[in-house]
């Protein structure tokens, strides 16, 4: 039986993705070698590297503009301190709309002074502030573009003359943006990518070299570009999955075609939850409801097992929602299909026939 898979992240990953993958761990190009044994530095790795740099690049329509995409490990969370460690001199300003926002303040204010220009943490984090003003003299601006716990997402961002800093690990590659307005655009690979273990940073190199500390090699970004993402061993499985996942976009259309298979999946999933008394959307605001993660919960809590019983029979898997929020929560990533949000919304509208 298929499993809808609705992981939060690791995420779900195109079946053609994961066929290809396997093959390469077996016997990667004809080599009679595994994709994890060989050399980081062969021709063959290195074609990966290289290929997978450009599609960044060429999905994001970011070639030829100064900017350089790297692949880097540690995480977003690993971002949170570089990003910090390469650009604040004195100042730079923060947008705190969830858990990763908050995570990033507080490694930030190691190395200077953070200005919080707005918060929804008052209310759990379910909406999106606006109206908010941005300081002038500032090193640079940092916001989460999708808040995967809370099921929120930023769908218009503030004009500043600072560089915009975004942390875009779980809507990477899921709809159109002007994305030159950014100076670095960084994201984990596990939530809409790949495979956990990489993580995409896209730098705009003009913005690197202007801080007075010293920076350790590991963490200059002008170190790593220097090197082709190859300082140190790039986490191989994870950056050639990346790029095939970034492959399989390009074959469906790019950015441009999976918006719209994206918007129709969200259209689907939260005209149940509106509709459907049984259940409550946990976002404040619809102009602020995420494409990628649809957070909602029961209106009845004494319904909660049978739910749970009649989605875990339906072949879900992952709809648990965040302990912060609890409830459910529907990743509803580039790879998952409309046919998996159908069955969700139909098992949705099975309880309202039980109850």
């Amino acid at each position: 039986m298929k499993k809808h898979n609705f992981s939060a992240g690791p995420c779900i990953l195109p079946q053609p993705v994961l066929r290809k993958a396997s093959e390469a761990i077996l016997n990667f190009n004809g080599l009679d070698l595994s994709l994890i044994e060989i050399s980081h530095r062969s021709k063959d790795f290195v074609a990966v590297m290289e290929r997978a740099q450009t599609l960044a690049l060429e999905h994001l329509g970011l070639q030829d503009k100064g900017y350089k995409a790297l692949f880097l490990q540690g995480g977003a969370s690993m971002e949170f301190l570089r990003i910090a460690y390469n650009l604040l001199e004195n100042k730079a300003a923060y947008l705190n709309t969830g858990t990763w926002s908050s995570k990033s303040i507080k490694e930030a204010k190691l190395f200077g002074e953070i200005v919080e220009v707005a918060s929804s943490k008052d209310q759990n984090f379910n909406y999106i502030p606006k109206n908010y003003s941005i300081p002038s003299g500032i090193d640079y601006f940092h916001c989460t573009s999708n808040n995967t716990i809370f099921g929120t997402q930023i769908k218009s961002f503030p004009k500043t003359n600072a560089p915009i800093v975004c942390d875009m690990s779980s809507d990477i590659f899921s709809r159109q943006l002007d994305f030159s307005k950014f100076s670095i655009i960084y994201a984990g690979a596990q939530k809409n990518m790949g495979p956990a273990g990489t993580t995409l940073i896209v730098v705009k190199e003009d913005v690197l070299g202007k801080v007075s500390r010293t920076i350790p090699s590991l963490m200059d970004y002008n170190v790593h570009i220097s090197k082709d993402s190859m300082f140190n061993t790039p986490a191989v499985f994870a950056v050639y999955v990346s790029m095939l996942t970034m492959e399989w976009l390009k074959e469906k259309g790019g950015i441009s075609a999976i918006e719209k298979i994206n918007n129709k999946k969200a259209d689907l999933i939260y005209s149940e939850i509106d509709r459907n008394p049984l259940f409550t959307g946990f976002v404040a605001n619809k102009e602020d409801r995420s494409t990628m993660n649809a957070t909602f919960n029961l209106t009845d809590e004494s319904l909660a097992e049978t739910f749970d019983t009649l989605w875990q029979e339906a072949g879900i898997n992952g709809l648990n929602g965040h302990r912060s929020v609890g409830g459910y929560r529907a990743s509803m990533y580039n790879a998952l299909e409309f046919e998996s949000v159908q069955v969700l919304v139909d098992t949705m509208k099975e309880l309202e026939r039980k109850a």
